[in-house]
């Protein structure tokens, strides 16, 4: 049977969205290593849309996140509530403010954040089959909310949001732009993406590994 992978988008956008480049990174080499894959996006308003020339707030322009994520992809997205983790092999979330705004609240509510109710269910169905589940620059700060365990994660080499992982009861490793984070007895891994990031290329370098890595525990059953 063909490895399929599950990808969340959160609209389209790195300051109020998916960011889109770590997402086509991620969906490049995923076809290139011949693995299937369908994108989820949540079916919600967004939570403010940001003008991406100057970042500030768009305050009277509303968008919504499945609508903007379905720019992305020439493929169809699915709502997030039909995401089965029984028919996939492992989950990617990319990264943006997004992860941050649709996702979760940590915008608002910072490390006293909710993760949206859907998600916390599915993720919590790939954990327990021990399918691997990786995330990309903010996504990572979904992880310490998610488990009471204290799994690694990485958002680079940034002091204040190592500490936030930290005030979440989570824990925090530094790492640069093309590395990874994998906590093997989880099977969760994480890279910083662009928030380490100077150029595409590397960001690739880690994006890439992230994958190869999801691959390869694919075919590592526990």
């Amino acid at each position: 049977m063909k490895k399929r992978v599950a990808v969340v988008i959160s609209g389209c956008g790195w300051l109020d969205g998916t960011d889109v480049q770590e997402l086509t990174m991620v969906l490049l080499r995923l076809d290139q290593l011949g693995l299937e894959w369908s994108c989820f996006a949540p079916d919600v308003p967004q939570h403010h849309v940001i003008d991406h020339t100057s970042g500030e707030p768009m305050n009277s322009e509303g968008r919504h996140a499945m609508v903007e994520s379905c720019r992305m992809v020439h493929e169809r997205i699915y709502p997030l509530d039909r995401l089965q983790a029984g028919e996939f092999g492992a989950i990617i979330i990319p990264g943006g403010h997004g992860a941050i705004n649709q996702l979760s609240d940590f915008a608002v509510s910072g490390s006293s954040m909710q993760v949206l109710e859907q998600l916390v269910g599915q993720l919590h169905e790939f954990h327990d089959a021990h399918k691997p589940i990786a995330l990309v620059g903010m996504a990572a700060l979904l992880v310490p909310r998610l488990f009471e365990q204290a799994i690694p994660v990485t958002l680079g080499h940034s002091a204040e949001l190592s500490g936030t992982i930290s005030a979440m009861g989570g824990l925090h490793k530094s790492a640069g732009v093309g590395e990874i984070v994998v906590d093997i007895e989880h099977r969760v891994l994480t890279t910083p993406g662009w928030l380490m990031g100077k150029r595409p290329s590397d960001v690739a370098q880690g994006l890439f590994k992230l994958v190869d890595r999801v691959n390869t525990l694919m075919e590592q059953p526990r």
